[in-house]
Parts: C-alpha cells; sequence; structure tokens
C-alpha cells in the first residue's frame, strides 16, 4: 500500500510540476515591452534655469501649491545631492530591473488580461517607507531611495525590521504589494481572521506572479524568521484559538499580528524571537491550504469571503 502511496505521490508532482512549466513557457510568450522614464535624473541634473522646462515636462511630479522655492532648494541642498549620487552608483543603469518588471508584467497580463501594463517612473522621494512603489493603472513609480541595501549609512536611523527591505531585490515583491491593492476587495469585517486572510490573498499572489522568488523575499521576513514562523505554526495557531482571537475585532490585533512592526505581541516570553505580521504569513497559510483543496481561479479566491475561504482550506498548522 505504501509503495502505491509513493507512486501516486511521484506522479501527482511530476503532473504539478510539468503543468507549472507549461504555464511559465506560455507567459514567457506574452509581449510586454515597458518604457522607464528617470525623473530623479530630469530633476538633478537640471539647473535653476532648466527648473522651469522640467516642471512642464513631468506636472504630476510639482503639486501646484508647493512653491518654486521649495524645488530649488531641493535641487541645490548637498544632502539632496549626495542622495542624487548614491543612486546613481546603484541604479544608473536600470534595465535589469526593467527586465524584472517586464517579466512580472508578462505573469500579471497572464492571470489579469485587461491590465494596463504602466509606464515606469524612478525618482527620489522623502523616504516614506509606506510607500516606496506606486502603481496606478498607468503609472508605476519606484522610490529608489529606499532600496540601497540595509546596511546603507542613509538608513542609520531607521530600526532593523524596517530596513531588512530596503533592498534591491525588494522592488518587485513591492510593486506587487502595490498591484494588489488596486485590485483586492477593501477589507469590510476588521476580526483578526479576515484581516490575516486578506494579507495572506496579497502573498498567495506573489507566489503565482513572481514565483522566482523565494518565501522570505516575498513576505520581507528574514530565512531564519521564516524558519521560526514554521516551527511555531502550530503553537501560533492554537494560541489564537485559546485566547478566542480569531473572530475578535478588539483594535490592539492588526499591531499585534498584522501591521509592520519589530515583532508579533503574545505577551509572551518569545515576542522578541518572532517576526512582525506573523497573522499575515498565517493567513497565507491558509490561502495556499485554500488554493491547494479547492478548484478555483485566482480572481475567484481573491474576490471570496475571506470566512468562506477558511472553511473550505482545510488548513491544518504543520506539527514541529
Amino acid at each position: 500500500m505504501k509503495k502505491h502511496l509513493y507512486i501516486f505521490a511521484a506522479l501527482w508532482l511530476f503532473i504539478s510540476c510539468d503543468k507549472k512549466a507549461k504555464i511559465e513557457s506560455t507567459i514567457e510568450e506574452i509581449p510586454v515591452s515597458m518604457k522607464v522614464t528617470r525623473f530623479e535624473q530630469a530633476f538633478f541634473e537640471a539647473s535653476p534655469e532648466s527648473l522651469p522646462q522640467v516642471k512642464m515636462q513631468y506636472p504630476d511630479f510639482f503639486p501646484k501649491e508647493v512653491p518654486d522655492q521649495v524645488w530649488l532648494e531641493k535641487l541645490q541642498h548637498p544632502q539632496w545631492r549626495e542622495l542624487y549620487r548614491e543612486v546613481e552608483k546603484k541604479y544608473k543603469n536600470f534595465d535589469t530591473q526593467k527586465e524584472e518588471i517586464e517579466d512580472l508584467f508578462k505573469h500579471i497580463k497572464f492571470y489579469f488580461p485587461t491590465v494596463q501594463v504602466p509606464h515606469i517612473y524612478t525618482a527620489i522621494g522623502d523616504m516614506d517607507y509606506l510607500n516606496k512603489t506606486i502603481y496606478a493603472n498607468d503609472k508605476l513609480i519606484i522610490a529608489l531611495e529606499l532600496y540601497l541595501g540595509k546596511e546603507h549609512r542613509f538608513y542609520d536611523e531607521f530600526p532593523a525590521y524596517l530596513k531588512q527591505n530596503f533592498e534591491q531585490r525588494q522592488i518587485v515583491p513591492d510593486i506587487v504589494s502595490s498591484f494588489a491593492y488596486g485590485i483586492l476587495p477593501p477589507a469590510r469585517d476588521k476580526e483578526l481572521l479576515p484581516l490575516m486572510v486578506n494579507a495572506g490573498k496579497e502573498l498567495y499572489l506573489k507566489d503565482i506572479l513572481i514565483p522566482e522568488y523565494t518565501d522570505p523575499e516575498k513576505i520581507g521576513y528574514s530565512p531564519e524568521q521564516i524558519k521560526w514562523s514554521q516551527e511555531n505554526e502550530s503553537f501560533i495557531w492554537t494560541y489564537f484559538i485559546q485566547k478566542k482571537l480569531l473572530y475578535s475585532s478588539d483594535s490592539k490585533l492588526p499591531n499585534r499580528f498584522i501591521n509592520l512592526a519589530p515583532f508579533s505581541k503574545f505577551y509572551l516570553e518569545i515576542d522578541n524571537e518572532s517576526p512582525g505580521r506573523i497573522g499575515q504569513w498565517i493567513g497565507w497559510q491558509i490561502v495556499r491550504s485554500f488554493m491547494e483543496n479547492n478548484e478555483v481561479s485566482i480572481q475567484q479566491m481573491l474576490k471570496m469571503d475571506p470566512k468562506e475561504i477558511f472553511e473550505k482550506s482545510k488548513y491544518k498548522p504543520k506539527k514541529k
């Protein structure tokens, strides 16, 4: 009997891998060509005299309520110019990143054919780590000052849990997060379980849109944080159930388990060992389990009620 089970498992794995390979082959043939505009180069290479022409060429980057003096000071300020030089060192040539983003949009076009391929704009902003990339239909804006590498001296004032994702490799996962924001239904339920599953939907999008990326890269964890999550999955789930948190709408729960944070807050000794956003990671495992156990398209899953996804997921935490 065991022998037959092994044969069946091997056959299923072969069929599954073959299917994925065929999908990737089809995706590779989708024509996607993206235009890149280096706004930060146009701005910081301008002179005070030519700045009005830059403003006319890129009106979306110059809010009307901001006086010209602000832009002139930014253009000439030593710290802004130093930041521009550092960005140029790393991203003077953007061809590799362009190819990676084009590959991402081939995947997006395969699963969401009506999506418009945007024009890429690179820029240097105010280190707004909550908006590292912005996707808005025909435009994709990438704030390059937040992808210089976690050890860069410009990030000395940032806590480790934030700057660990100020890496070049995080550009594409961040773009998927921006894309997900536009297609995921807005959260209506404030209970913990729906918040976890909604986060899991976004992370599952990364599974299919950037399959070559690792789990740590998709969620923005270190390999050690993924290992901790896997080893403690059963404990985390048991904790949520025993504390009756899954269907609780306690306003503190998002900050404890969903939002950006240095660690998750169980109010136990293990807190400092845990990664932040552990509820997102659990939600990801629930959505993965649902997709493995149900014949549902990605478009259908994204529209489904989070509680229905959980009920049909057959999710069981892996015991270590």
